[in-house]
This record gives structure tokens, sequence and C-alpha cells, in this order.
């Protein structure tokens, strides 16, 4: 046979080949995008090849009418469920398949990155929830939107307000042994822990928590100074939705928020959905713990786009999604975590702060990335993956026109 047509040959079949990945996902073209950057505001060309981002390039193209600003992804560090997905429950739809639903829902609110978030449970249901996530996170279709989880409880203070919707029947004290178990069931992925440090053995838990790396948040607590300081000593960094997960009446001085907004050690998570915390709070917060030490969280729960009214959990509670999108925990006269993705924090946050576009980007994108050191996302930068995405701003809502995922268009608005 003419060598010629054996080269040749071969050439057209790679060339197919890379065509079929190319179409499948799996082999980036190079592509250009365009749009207002999020920080400098001025028009730019993002050329992204095999999955990052090569280039950043100003341009002269004007901006228009309705500008379309472009940044990097979202990343939400506590999602409990979406899309009639939940992460937490035990008679729930989580498998591969759920997990994929969710995921591609929360990529239509620019979200490229987050935290699948376990609350209280039964240790069965915990540990099997973990194992699902864990098969299922290095699935290709995901493109590397989970890197890990979120446990927020069961060691938590069982203490009514602070408890929140949690079932008091499984919050229990730290017991490490049984974390491990939950750990190893995760296949070592749990990133961040929601702990309450006054409970018995809690500060020895932060500590254990902290020497493997897991990031260690404190949250439904009522923690005296001394504790709180102390667990950061150990290794605490961040507070899980500040403001959140009391006691409707405190002491107006010795409270755990004080010592959490005093510490300058110590970041803070908030959820921005203008129900969670009233506008004064959120500026007194963001004021105190500046952009660089806020994260805007969501706190979103399965019953997000479900329709207005009761619904029964699974663990029995009856919980009210109101017309207007608060979602409630009537026993209680509490939250039952958001129905809000955290594109509406974004907006929110800068509506009754007044901080810029560039700054809630950040608290949204680039300060969780480093706060679980993951520096190959949360900033427009040549070497990051593109994980993207185009919206425009109309009266503080945030709308996603495009989401690119290491460097895949995997939404755009009709």
């Amino acid at each position: 046979m003419n060598k010629n047509k054996i080269y040749y040959g071969v050439i057209i079949r790679s060339l197919f080949t890379c065509f079929l990945l190319i179409m499948a996902g799996l082999i980036n073209a190079q592509q250009v995008v365009s749009g207002i950057h999020y920080y400098t505001g001025n028009p730019v060309e993002v050329t992204i090849d095999n999955g990052k981002i090569i280039d950043i390039k100003e341009t002269d193209q004007p901006a228009g009418k309705d500008p379309v600003y472009i940044s990097p992804g979202f990343f939400d560090n506590q999602v409990n469920g979406f899309a009639g997905i939940s992460f937490a429950f035990g008679d729930s739809d989580l498998d591969s398949e759920g997990v994929e639903k969710a995921t591609s829902e929360l990529w239509k609110f620019g979200v490229t990155t987050y935290l699948p978030t376990l609350t209280t449970n039964s240790m069965d249901v915990l540990i099997r929830n973990f194992s699902i996530l864990a098969k299922a996170v290095d699935n290709k279709k995901l493109l590397g939107s989970i890197p890990g989880f979120h446990l927020e409880g069961p060691y938590i203070n069982p203490e009514d307000g602070y408890r929140g919707a949690h079932p008091k029947r499984y919050v229990k004290l730290p017991d490490w042994n049984e974390f491990m178990k939950m750990y190893e069931a995760a296949d070592g992925k749990i990133m961040q822990v929601t702990v309450a440090p006054e409970m018995e053995g809690g500060l020895d838990f932060i500590t254990n928590c902290s020497n493997k790396g897991i990031v260690v948040a404190l949250g439904h607590h009522n923690a005296p100074a001394a504790t709180v300081e102390a667990a950061i000593s150990r290794g605490a960094k961040i507070a899980t939705h500040l403001g959140n997960g009391a006691a409707n009446m405190i002491n107006r001085h010795n409270n755990p928020f004080w010592s959490q907004l005093s510490d300058d050690r110590y970041m803070i998570s908030i959820i921005c959905d203008s129900f969670h915390l009233l506008p004064e709070e959120i500026r007194v917060f963001y004021k105190v713990k500046g952009v660089n030490n806020t994260i805007i969280t969501s706190d979103v729960t399965s019953y997000a786009a479900l329709e207005p009214g009761e619904y029964k959990t699974e663990t029995g509670e009856t919980i009210e999604l109101t017309k207007e999108g608060m979602l409630r925990y009537p026993a209680q006269n509490v939250l039952y975590g958001s129905a809000s993705p955290i594109t509406k924090g974004v907006g929110h946050v800068m509506k009754v702060t007044g901080c810029s576009l560039a700054e809630a980007v950040q608290m949204a994108s680039t300060n969780p990335s480093k706060l679980y050191g993951l520096d190959d996302r949360g900033e427009l930068l040549p070497g990051r993956r593109a994980d993207l995405i185009l919206f425009t701003l109309d009266d503080y809502k945030v709308n996603i026109k495009k989401t690119f995922v290491n460097g895949v268009l995997v939404y755009q608005a009709k």
C-alpha cells in the first residue's frame, strides 16, 4: 500500500477523532468570548483554549446600552439542594442523574463551583449520601464543578433557635471516630465542617479537622467570646451564615456575633437574599469585615423554584414557601434555608452596601476559591480555569446570559 495513503489516512482519522471529542465537550477548541470586564469596566476579549484562559485583551468595542459583563463564575459554598434534588435528606432523588440535574440547573444561575451541603441527619443517611456524592463528582459531565462537600451539623447546639431547622433528634456531640466514617464515605472530599465550638469536645474536634486541612466554620452555636477566640486559634476560619442560626432573642452584650465580627483572623459568610438579614445588618457586617473577609453564600435548598405553599420535609417538619420567595419553618419562627440562588445575593449586596460589581464578584467567587485553596479558579486571569459567566445588570438583578465551565458553554439564555 502507498505510504502516502497510509499517512493521510492516519491524519484524517486523527482529525475526525478530535472533531468528535470537541463535539462531545472533552476537548475545547480555541474560542474568544467578549464582554465588559467586571473589574476594570473595559471591553475585553477572553481567549479560551483547552479549558483555560490563555489571553485577555482590551478592545475598542463600545459597551452599548445594555452592557454584558464577563467575570469568573460564582462559587457557592452552601448548597443544600436545588431544583427538587436534596443532598441532605434520606428519601430523595439523590443519585448520579440527580447530581447532574442540580448542577446543570445551577449553571443557569452562574454557579460554576459549589459545595453540596449535607445537614444534620442520621448517620446512615449522611454516610449513604456522602457515598453517592463521592461517586458522582468524578462524572465528566460535571466538568469539575464539585470540588468537595460541606457538612453542616450534626455537631451543633441543640437549643431551639441556635439549632435552626436541624432536626433535634439527630443533633449530637462531636465524635471524631464517627466523623471519620463520613469522611471515608466521602472519599476524603469533605472540605468544610460547620460546628458549635462550645459543645463538649468541640475544640478538640476543630483541631483535628484543621490538622487534616478541612476548613472549620462556626455556626448554629452560642459560644461565649473566649470559646470563639479559642476556636479561631485552633484553626476555625469562617462563620457559617453569620446573623442566622441564632435564637430570636439574644443578650445584647454576650452573644455569638460580636466575637466573630471583632476577630480579624476570621471570615464570615452571609446570605443576601433579602430575607435572612436586614439591609443594615449586611451593611454593618460588610463594613466591619470588609470585602476580603466576606463571602456571599446562598444556603439554597431543594425547594428553590417550587410553587409557593406548605411542604412536609422528609424528617416530618412543615415548612412554608411564601409567594415572595421566603422559605420559613413556622414551628420555631425561623428561616429554613433559602429559595434564592446566589445571583440574587450578588445584586442585593451591591444594592444595600453600595459596593462595586468587582467587590461583589470577589465575595461570590474569588474569596471562596482562596479559602478552599482552589487557585485554579475565581479570577479572570490567564492560566485560570475558563469558568466564566456573561451577564447583564438590571436594577441590581443579575441576568445570566452564558455560562462556561472549564471552557465548555453549558448554558445560553434564550
